[in-house]
């Protein structure tokens, strides 16, 4: 059986020490893999933006190539929750709360 190599064992302690609670941590991280994911969104549609046309022709053919590699290289890059986890691990996300009054 072939195991996923973006599967990683996440030490729950360490996310927790971040911000003293394992909750907190987890709704940082989402919040910031829901940035990820939108922009890396827009810079996909942007791209493929560009090969939009209502009139079918032969060119579009050879177009057709390059949006399949287009998208096969935004399907090749880490899950946006991997990388908001990575950059909260290693202190790259800044965040604060709300002051409640």
């Amino acid at each position: 059986m072939a195991v996923n190599p973006s599967i990683i064992a996440r030490d729950v302690d360490k996310l927790a020490a971040k911000t003293g609670n394992v909750y907190e941590s987890v709704y940082i991280a989402s919040q910031r893999a829901r940035q990820v994911a939108v922009k890396t969104k827009e810079e996909l549609t942007q791209k493929l933006g560009e090969f939009a046309s209502n009139i079918d022709n032969l060119e579009e053919i050879f177009e057709n190539r390059e949006q399949i590699e287009i998208s096969r290289f935004y399907e090749r890059q880490p899950k946006p929750t991997s990388v908001a986890l990575e950059e909260f691990i290693e202190d790259k996300v800044e965040y604060r709360w709300k002051d409640a009054e």
